[in-house]
């Protein structure tokens, strides 16, 4: 009858949890909302939820989505705000659409990262972008299933700046990232691969990742547009489900 696009976080120490652990969870909160979910068939039904594109163990994220399948049509306001009280802090619900395009998957093309590297001087990390960005190809190793594969970090990232917050007691460089989505995909830890193979910049202590945005990209401007865009277009000129569904089942 109806399906909600939801967009959610991974902040703080959750962003440590791993897919597989938000999906426990979150299908915890859709009980505990008493959501009506609709079901896959077969001997173990699973209720209908698609995931799109997680971010990888360890990242923040501020633009992870989903979309849920229900029986019964339900405000999506409403919705959100039962399954993020159902959550736990960190993995926060913060919009909710109904789907009425197709291809929230196919609109995931890029994503933007922000990368902060403490202990890093900002103007080492500026030198390390600038060789970075003036390679043709950056080869970088990364251990798969299959063993250990090589590949070209450079050619997926549209642009990668350097910068930093100002005076602080200690150094501190943020690189910004925007990331095509290809095959196979490079993550941020694969960019700071190539940074210290074109540079032989190696922050002392693990870089902390975070997820900004995904969506379309747009190529002339390098920017990443928001996905649910579409939905929230569509649904300014059509009756939302819930109140069409309500209107057709009122008494006379």
């Amino acid at each position: 009858m109806q399906r909600i696009r939801l967009r959610y976080t991974k902040r703080g120490r959750l962003r440590f949890t791993s897919h597989r652990d938000f999906q426990r969870a979150f299908e915890r909160a859709l009980r505990r909302a008493e959501v009506p979910m609709a079901y896959s068939a077969g001997f173990t039904p699973h209720p209908k939820v698609s995931y799109a594109n997680a971010a990888p163990t360890g990242t923040g994220s501020e633009a992870e989505y989903l979309e849920i399948a229900l029986t019964e049509a339900r405000d999506p306001d409403m919705l959100r705000e039962l399954l993020d009280e159902s959550l736990p802090a960190g993995l926060d619900v913060v919009e909710a659409v109904e789907t009425r395009t197709s291809g929230l998957a196919d609109r995931l093309e890029a994503s933007v990262w922000e990368l902060r590297l403490n202990g890093v001087v900002p103007a080492d990390a500026e030198r390390a972008v600038a060789a970075f960005n003036a390679a043709g190809t950056v080869d970088v190793q990364r251990l798969t299933k299959n063993g250990m594969r090589t590949f070209d970090a450079r050619a997926a990232v549209v642009s990668l700046v350097a910068h930093h917050d100002g005076p602080t007691d200690q150094p501190c460089a943020i690189l910004r990232l925007v990331v095509r989505h290809v095959t196979p995909a490079v993550r941020p830890d694969d960019v700071l691969s190539g940074l210290r193979a074109v540079a032989d910049l190696a922050p002392p202590v693990p870089a902390a990742v975070t997820r900004l945005a995904q969506g379309l990209l747009d190529e002339e401007t390098g920017t990443v547009t928001d996905p649910l865009a579409p939905d929230r277009e569509a649904a300014a000129t059509e009756p939302p489900v819930a109140a069409a569904s309500a209107a057709a089942t009122a008494p006379e």
